[in-house]
């Protein structure tokens, strides 16, 4: 698979853990910046990060901020992306396996180094689990990307 990855300025320090999971189980990384610790703008680093999957540049994206929340409202607002907030394996499996979810987002200053791989190989190994409860749900997840806000009284 061909994985997008990119982290602000905070969770540029774990940056290069998270390729160098990614490459050992024989992944291709497409990395989407910062490439330093100097100050960015988490939505910028986001937009850049899903870009790719949303134009099938790669199939699926890794982002990488403070805590991750950042990272997971930014990636949420884009239409097509599904982001998981994957602080642990279980998380990072189960938001692709039930949600179909296509980034995941981990937070640099909460992931134990060691969790990284096995978050990552948990990510890239999962399937989404299609039957017709999860297509249900995850059909009205996408849908709530067309919503139009409405005035409130």
């Amino acid at each position: 698979m061909r994985i997008a990855v990119g982290a602000d300025h905070a969770g540029f320090p774990v940056k290069q853990r998270v390729i160098d999971a990614i490459e050992a189980l024989g992944h291709t990384v497409i990395d989407r910046g910062t490439h330093s610790t100097d100050p960015v703008d988490f939505p910028d680093i986001t937009q850049a990060t899903c870009a790719p999957v949303l134009d099938g540049t790669a199939d699926r994206a890794v982002l990488v901020c403070g805590t991750g929340a950042g990272a997971i409202m930014a990636a949420n607002k884009i239409p097509g992306i599904r982001c998981g907030l994957a602080n642990e394996a279980y998380s990072a499996h189960q938001a692709v396996e039930h949600d179909d979810a296509n980034v995941i987002a981990l937070g640099a200053w909460l992931v134990p180094p060691a969790f990284i791989t096995d978050i990552v190989r948990e990510f890239l190994a999962a399937t989404f689990d299609d039957d017709e409860d999860t297509r249900r749900r995850v059909a009205k997840l996408n849908a709530l990307d067309d919503l139009v806000p409405t005035a409130q009284p």
